[in-house]
């Protein structure tokens, strides 16, 4: 998906969080990583339950915190694509959440159960944020 495409299909995050989760304290030093996942063709229902039923509970045990899940309302994106923001109050803390995360039996399970029919993803792009100075702390 082009940096363009996403932009057009995915408003701000922050526009759309409630007014509770802002905060008036310094400068978020929290690292956001923006995740877009490609479902397999005909495979977004199978992915969003994988993910409501399991993964954002797995996510928490691991310190993964989420902080908004999307699907966009357009194509060509609008039948195979999940894009979510992550909370990590570093990037090395979310290197070792992610490592914990990926190493849990819990979690193989659960995606060796959902897969067992083909992959629900065939590709994910991540990105790395830093909010910006000008706006507004996200409480955690």
């Amino acid at each position: 998906m082009k940096r363009r495409t996403l932009l057009q299909s995915v408003p701000a995050a922050a526009a759309l969080l409630t007014p509770s989760l802002w905060a008036a304290s310094p400068p978020d030093s929290a690292v956001y990583e923006l995740r877009i996942y490609h479902a397999a063709p005909g495979k977004l229902p199978d992915l969003l339950a994988r993910f409501r039923d399991h993964t954002i509970k797995l996510f928490d045990q691991h310190g993964l915190q989420s902080v908004a899940y999307w699907t966009p309302l357009d194509e060509p994106d609008k039948n195979n694509t999940l894009i979510y923001i992550l909370r990590h109050p570093s990037r090395e803390a979310a290197a070792a959440n992610w490592k914990a995360f990926q190493d849990d039996p819990g979690w193989k399970s659960v995606k060796e159960k959902s897969e067992a029919n083909g992959k629900l993803v065939e590709k994910v792009d991540s990105t790395y944020l830093a909010l910006a100075d000008f706006w507004p702390t996200l409480k955690s």
